[in-house]
């Protein structure tokens, strides 16, 4: 009898927990506390335990290459999008996120899909991107995260604006040709430095005085609403 009432009391904990999230809605607010940094449109998705957007020590995908190169998200969207069983809901917050800015977007979970991945790319930087890798989406009430500034690997770190797209820049996004100074691999990115040239007013070299961060440089407050 004892061993019945526990096991009818582990489903009845299972069926609550799933109840819990089933049809459940979340307000995602992303706030960009860099200094001067601004985040291109903000990827968000919803998604079970098995999906990672991106892999720290691996390297990039073609598609988070392009979001951490141009800002365009489309392509992480479509390829995730293959994938129906393991992807919930996904968003794009249109539009830049400047610092000390906030942007949110209201997305829906379930049972099934009850983790949060964020990604938008950092400009004026070659590659850089902010991330946050499959968070659990709490249950009741709010939580909120903290995101790093991640290197994609895939761009030299020349901190050109011919190399940089965006309104402070205008330069190309994504690289065509690849340079043996690519690293190859994403890592915990250590923002931008004084490269000493003797060129950089002619060649528009940006330096750290106006566009170096510190990480973290990102808070993700995620609340459930129903």
């Amino acid at each position: 009898m004892y061993k019945v009432k526990k096991i009818l009391l582990s489903l009845s904990l299972l069926l609550w927990a799933n109840m819990t999230l089933a049809g459940s809605q979340y307000e995602v607010t992303i706030t960009n506390i860099t200094k001067g940094q601004t985040f291109t449109p903000q990827f968000v998705a919803i998604h079970d335990r098995t999906i990672q957007i991106f892999d720290v020590g691996g390297a990039a995908s073609d598609e988070l290459e392009i979001l951490a190169e141009s800002g365009d998200t489309g392509p992480l969207t479509d390829l995730l999008s293959t994938k129906p069983r393991h992807i919930g809901e996904m968003a794009t917050i249109p539009g830049l996120l400047e610092p000390g800015k906030s942007a949110s977007v209201i997305v829906n979970a379930n049972s099934r899909h009850r983790y949060l991945s964020f990604a938008a790319m950092l400009i004026p930087t070659n590659d850089t991107f902010v991330g946050l890798r499959g968070v659990r989406l709490p249950r009741h009430g709010q939580r909120t995260y903290t995101a790093l500034g991640y290197d994609a690997g895939t761009e030299a770190n020349d901190q050109n604006c011919v190399h940089i797209p965006g309104p402070r820049c205008g330069g190309e996004g994504l690289s065509v040709e690849k340079s043996d100074q690519d690293e190859g691999f994403i890592y915990v990115s250590n923002g931008f430095h004084d490269l000493g040239s003797q060129d950089d007013a002619e060649n528009e070299i940006l330096g750290p005085l106006v566009y170096d961060w510190r990480n973290p440089i990102a808070r993700i407050n995620i609340q459930r609403l129903r």
